[in-house]
């Protein structure tokens, strides 16, 4: 379950600009406020079952969003080349002056 929501988070932050502003709402407050659906119902004057199929249906979107533009994969690609690199140069000590700024603006892009 954490692993899930550990990946919906980042799915949010990537995306969260193609969702309407109640999409966003719920999957805020469900997600990064820790609300119950029963909480979101009661502040919104909506059911809980309305809850869940709003935070349900926005999760199924930010999977497509991301099986389509692969924000977050290459994310995720991006830090292990960025490991990969700080490795190689504090195992090796090779040119550690010239690859530590690249490696720098890479995490800088993130």
């Amino acid at each position: 379950m954490l692993a899930k929501t550990t990946r919906i988070n980042f799915l949010f932050d990537f995306y969260q600009s193609l969702l309407t502003p109640k999409q966003r709402s719920y999957m805020s407050l469900y997600y990064l406020d820790d609300y119950s659906l029963g909480e979101i119902a009661d502040e919104y004057d909506v059911s809980r079952q309305a809850v869940y199929d709003n935070i349900r249906r926005t999760e199924a979107m930010l999977e497509e969003y991301e099986s389509k533009l692969l924000l977050f994969q290459k994310f995720q690609e991006r830090a292990q080349i960025i490991d990969r690199l700080r490795s190689a140069v504090d195992e090796q000590k090779l040119n550690a002056a010239q690859l530590l700024p690249i490696i720098n603006a890479l995490e800088e892009l993130e």
